[in-house]
């Protein structure tokens, strides 16, 4: 059985609320969409980094027990004993065989004939593939093993989930726009760095497809603003082309970041599912703090723009679980769309576990990173976090949702990074905020340094 959160899901993608599915979290998605786009003259990541990949493991709290979850490697056993203490219902695993240096677990499937066949096995007319978001790998997979995809086709994904046709889109749906302009040559660019310069304010500069801090520039001195002119203009030389595919938008003096998520049902329906304050650095997102603290005007407008946005996104052919970033200004004016993640997103595998604790109080989602000198086994982890694990559904403390990511750099020469992922409740946001310091002086113990970012 799936709870009411995984239950609702899977009735608007499928149609049948214990329809059975596949995920298959491939959070690297926007690196494939970014493909076929130019973005900015800055060195590239990895498509696949270790740590990445590793949070794919984050479906594992969001999966239920009839479901099946593809991943490089197998969860720890330790962890799953605690999730399921918890009462979580995990499911089954289908760990697929290593494969290329950095290839992507979709990228592994297709090269392991036997996992293939295993899925292939698994069409039954009720199971479904559940990507992240869908490229050309995970469409593959589907059309390979006849696992119907439970999300929309992997043109439609990546079309609607550039930053460019966000700003499009609420400019046509007439939505307050964070003010900005969208760039698809050298020269749009040149010119609309240099009116923000004129007004004096920072500038953000975006790639179409970046995502979580990575292909974003901020431009807050006339000297980087010329600098990157001058390799944009380089690199046209270079190339021949004059292309790229970014957007310009104005720093804005702000309150709180927003996320709030709505899935549109196969048929058009649109459900807001929920509202949270993103915590960011940067562009980086850190963690979501629920509930809000939105007056009922803030929360009529995002539930009003998330109908528009969702109606117009599905006359573009997309369904499925929609992320939204949102900005409420300092002089309290709300910029209800900042950027369009038409995918699952860090909230989306957070609602089992607020489903089963928060039922009233406040909550904080977030990762602690924490530096190593070795890897770290779950029980270290448990131990001194162990005091602090809930008492039961609706219970205050500290919940692990990811533990993978602790060790996923150990192949590192040291010290390494490893990332702790975590939900947090307690009664109110003070008693958060406590919690949250709680948490970090454990953690110290297992830390290198003993602090905890």
């Amino acid at each position: 059985m799936s709870g009411a959160y995984l239950g609702g899901l899977k009735e608007s993608l499928t149609g049948n609320p214990e329809a059975r599915l596949v995920f298959l979290c491939n959070f690297e998605v926007e690196h494939t969409w970014a493909h076929n786009y130019i973005g900015l003259p800055m060195p590239k990541l990895s498509s696949a980094p270790t740590t990445v990949q590793r949070m794919e493991e984050l479906g594992a709290l969001l999966a239920g027990s009839g479901d099946v979850i593809c991943l490089g490697d197998p969860l720890d056993p330790r962890f799953k004993r605690y999730a399921t203490n918890l009462g979580f219902q995990l499911p089954a695993e289908l760990v697929v065989p290593r494969g290329e240096p950095g290839a992507s677990t979709g990228e592994r499937i297709l090269a392991s004939p036997g996992t293939l066949g295993h899925l292939a096995d698994l069409a039954d007319g009720r199971t479904y593939l559940m990507p992240m978001g869908t490229s050309a790998t995970e469409q593959k997979i589907s059309e390979l093993t006849g696992l119907p995809l439970a999300a929309p086709d992997s043109d439609t994904m990546e079309r609607v989930n550039g930053k460019i046709y966000g700003r499009r889109l609420v400019d046509e749906l007439g939505i307050r726009p964070v003010p900005g302009e969208c760039c698809e040559t050298v020269d749009e660019l040149t010119a609309a760095v240099r009116r923000g310069l004129d007004e004096g304010v920072p500038l953000i500069v975006k790639e179409s497809y970046g995502v979580s801090g990575k292909g974003l520039i901020v431009l807050d001195t006339p000297a980087k603003a010329e600098r990157l002119l001058r390799m944009v203009e380089q690199r046209a030389a270079r190339t021949g082309s004059r292309a790229i595919h970014v957007v310009v938008e104005r720093f804005l003096a702000k309150q709180c970041d927003l996320n709030y998520q709505f899935t549109i049902d196969r048929a058009g329906g649109v459900h807001l599912d929920f509202v949270k304050e993103a915590q960011t650095s940067g562009g980086v997102h850190l963690g979501h703090v629920m509930p809000t603290r939105l007056g009922a005007s803030h929360l009529a407008e995002l539930e009003d723009t998330a109908a528009r946005v969702g109606k117009r996104l599905y006359e573009d052919g997309l369904f499925g679980v929609v992320g939204v970033d949102a900005i409420l200004g300092k002089d309290d004016t709300l910029y209800p769309v900042l950027e369009i993640n038409a995918r699952l997103n860090m909230s989306s595998y957070q609602g089992p576990v607020t489903e089963r604790f928060l039922s009233s109080g406040a909550a904080l989602a977030k990762h602690y990173t924490l530096d190593l000198e070795r890897p770290v086994r779950f029980h270290e982890i448990e131990s001194v976090l162990g005091p602090l694990a809930p008492r039961g559904p609706g219970g205050a403390g500290a919940v692990i949702t990811c533990f993978g990511t602790v060790n996923a750099e150990a192949h590192r020469r040291p010290p390494f990074e490893g990332r702790l992922y975590t939900l947090l409740f307690a009664q109110d946001r003070d008693a958060l905020t406590a919690l949250d310091a709680e948490v970090r002086n454990a953690l110290g113990a297992v830390s290198t340094k003993g602090e905890i970012r």
